[in-house]
């Protein structure tokens, strides 16, 4: 039998304690899956963010969607923000550190965008900035973190924050978080594929008020 008190154990453990209040953030993931396929349909992009092994977590979540999770469908416009390796080291340089990704959301970020940033601490400086650069700029920012309250928490819009005080179990759960974010995304896409969107054109008339004439498109799967 094995002793209670060995790395593996203690994590399991650790891990095993956090799985039961993961639980709870079902509606919040079912929800953030049909934003962002809602989004990405309608021909906005997710920037997403993070140091270290959270970085290599944002690139994961990037590859499953530009690639795909399960069954075969439309690529979907991801990016990692980290991997952009020259910006990054152009801005470290120029600008320092703290502004590798908030510069970089200030030049690609849009308004129909969606910012999601990890950090098992919340409280990354860089990861702030980036948060504030995007919401200055209008885009809808997420972020997974470790317990809350934590700094970008609060700095964003919406936040699945993993319920433990070990950041190895915190990143864990934020992989976890990813493939089932992208199952929800992948479950919605025939939905936001299939609503109509209005599509306008602008219509100048003689006295120089301009009226919007109102089109129907519907997506084909």
């Amino acid at each position: 039998m094995m002793a209670a008190d060995t790395p593996l154990e203690a994590h399991l453990t650790n891990l095993a304690a956090a799985l039961a209040p993961f639980r709870r953030h079902e509606p919040l993931l079912a929800r953030w899956g049909a934003a962002l396929a809602r989004r990405l349909v309608d021909g906005g992009r997710l920037l997403v963010a993070g140091n270290g092994g959270s970085a290599a977590e944002a690139q994961h979540l990037t590859a499953e969607l530009v690639g795909k999770l399960r069954e075969d469908r439309q690529p979907l416009s991801a990016l990692a923000l980290h991997a952009e390796t020259s910006a990054m080291t152009a801005i470290g340089n120029d600008y320092g550190y703290d502004e590798v990704f908030a510069r970089q959301v200030r030049a690609h970020g849009r308004d129909c965008d969606i910012l999601l940033l990890l950090s098992t601490s919340g409280s990354s400086a860089n990861l702030l900035a980036a948060a504030r650069a995007g919401r200055d700029g209008g885009l809808t920012c997420w972020a997974l973190t470790g317990p809350a309250p934590n700094p970008l928490a609060e700095l964003c819009h919406d936040v699945l924050a993993v319920d433990s005080p070990d950041s190895q179990v915190v990143q864990e759960l934020h992989l976890v978080t990813s493939h089932l974010l992208c199952e929800y995304v992948e479950r919605e896409l025939p939905v936001a594929l299939a609503v109509p969107v209005r599509t306008g054109v602008e219509v100048v008339l003689d006295g120089g008020a301009a009226q919007q004439a109102q089109g129907v498109m519907r997506r084909q799967a």
